[in-house]
């Protein structure tokens, strides 16, 4: 998927609301950070796609995000397979997805996030996911997601949302804290038909 260029005022304010709510994540203590994934739990747990789920997409907690792994090892528990995603090696700025276990190796890509050493053998096509969850910055009541500003997210959900054939539940999540009333958007943002809070889920569709 190209990204067109943006409009200057747009890209400034984009970048001011991302920072502005980065801090507002990373401001959260580790008692509250704790609570939060605590709570994810509780809620996923309700969730009717959840039920059948055997294949999940997730994502190594960074910079404050709201944290899972205790939903990770909730996900082992129930013998759920978790795939995480790792930085394509020959395609600039998108993403594979890889099996993550407890002894499935790790790196730091160069952005500093952890994730799994590449093996052919353990990826999964995005279309195979029955749940993916993604990260989010910011978002709003319609599904509007502000995420790192790279993109990456943007080109893998162009694949899967609003695809009658694909049956994969998109859903971000995010601290109830990363809400706000509108984002300004762009061409290429792919809004969310879910978010989901450590208390509440928002059905944007």
């Amino acid at each position: 998927m190209a990204i067109e260029q943006q409009e200057p005022s747009t890209v400034a304010l984009r970048n001011t609301l991302r920072q502005t709510f980065r801090e507002r994540r990373r401001s959260l203590s580790r008692s509250e950070q704790k609570f939060a994934a605590q709570n994810l739990v509780l809620q996923i747990e309700q969730l009717t796609c959840f039920a059948d789920a055997k294949k999940v997409g997730l994502y190594m907690t960074n910079d404050g995000e709201l944290d899972t792994k205790v939903l990770i090892a909730h996900l082992w528990q129930k013998g759920v397979q978790v795939f995480l995603p790792v930085l394509h090696p020959f395609s600039d700025g998108h993403l594979l997805f890889l099996e993550y276990t407890q002894s499935t190796p790790m790196r730091a890509n160069h952005f500093g996030i952890l994730e799994p050493r590449l093996d052919c053998s353990k990826i999964c096509p995005i279309t195979s996911l029955d749940i993916l969850f993604t990260p989010v910055v910011a978002f709003d009541d319609v599904g509007n997601r502000l995420g790192m500003g790279g993109g990456f997210y943007d080109r893998t959900l162009v694949n899967i949302i609003n695809k009658s054939v694909c049956s994969t539940t998109v859903i971000g999540l995010a601290h109830d804290i990363q809400k706000t009333l509108s984002l300004p958007t762009q061409a290429w943002d792919i809004p969310l038909p879910y978010i989901l809070t450590p208390t509440q889920l928002y059905t944007c569709t």
